[in-house]
């Protein structure tokens, strides 16, 4: 006569990342839990171009109107592109006055417009010529490119899917291992991870980029990183 047996099998990553809090399950007679990482990768199919529009001078309206200029100056450079201004997304925009904190009267010197502007694109081939475009008109700052998915929910499954595999396939060799079968998953949690976007320093100083308009783009014939997602299974089966 078979002994009723229960089996406990826990697979974690060493990745920080899968460091927080789980459910607590307490192994079943006749069950098996089993934990494990899957992931999923892709080339990206959209770039994210992000730039900030800065102006300063001695009155709000001066700089306010500066800035329109400098922005005015962006749409023609998105236009000649084949880029509808429209597609670009405003994150802020502000108007602070700078102070000279040496002077203990705090004497107001001018005042500064800052605006962030992040551009989605799907063309790569348009990443060089723009960024460069940006630079040479010496009026953004902390330009900087990250690279992403659409539809990084689809990827966040495919990642899942992938852990579950794995947790099935490790859950049938301990079964296999202990002379029983493993049966339907009774319970199962996912936790999905994305990467986040390192944002970079400015790209290029405006002076180089003229010195060297001739050379090519310093990201000319590298092929953009792979966007990776990751999950963590934890799944419990039954044991037959």
């Amino acid at each position: 006569m078979i002994k009723r047996l229960s089996f406990l099998i826990l697979i974690t990553a060493a990745n920080c990342l899968y460091a927080q809090e789980r459910p607590s399950l307490v192994a079943q007679p006749n069950t098996l839990y089993v934990g494990a990482d899957g992931k999923f990768e892709s080339a990206p199919d959209t770039a994210l171009v992000q730039f900030n529009i800065s102006a300063q001078e001695e009155t709000a309206k001066a700089a306010y109107d500066r800035a329109s200029r400098n922005a005015e100056q962006i749409r023609q450079i998105l236009r000649s592109n084949g880029i509808d201004p429209k597609t670009a997304e405003i994150g802020y925009f502000s108007l602070d006055p700078v102070f000279d904190y040496k002077n203990p009267k705090r004497k107001l010197l001018a005042y500064r417009v800052n605006s962030s502007v992040q551009l989605k694109l799907k063309d790569f081939s348009k990443i060089a010529p723009i960024v460069q475009q940006l630079a040479e008109t010496d009026v953004t700052d902390n330009q900087s490119i990250n690279y992403t998915l659409e539809n990084i929910e689809a990827a966040k499954a495919k990642a899942a899917e992938d852990a579950y595999r794995r947790a099935r396939m490790n859950g049938e060799a301990v079964a296999r291992a202990g002379g029983r079968v493993l049966g339907n998953l009774s319970y199962a949690s996912v936790d999905t991870f994305e990467p986040i976007p390192i944002v970079r320093g400015r790209l290029a100083q405006p002076m180089m980029m003229r010195a060297q308009s001739e050379a090519a783009s310093p990201t000319a014939e590298f092929t953009p990183q792979s966007i990776t997602v990751t999950a963590h299974v934890n799944a419990l089966f039954e044991l037959k």
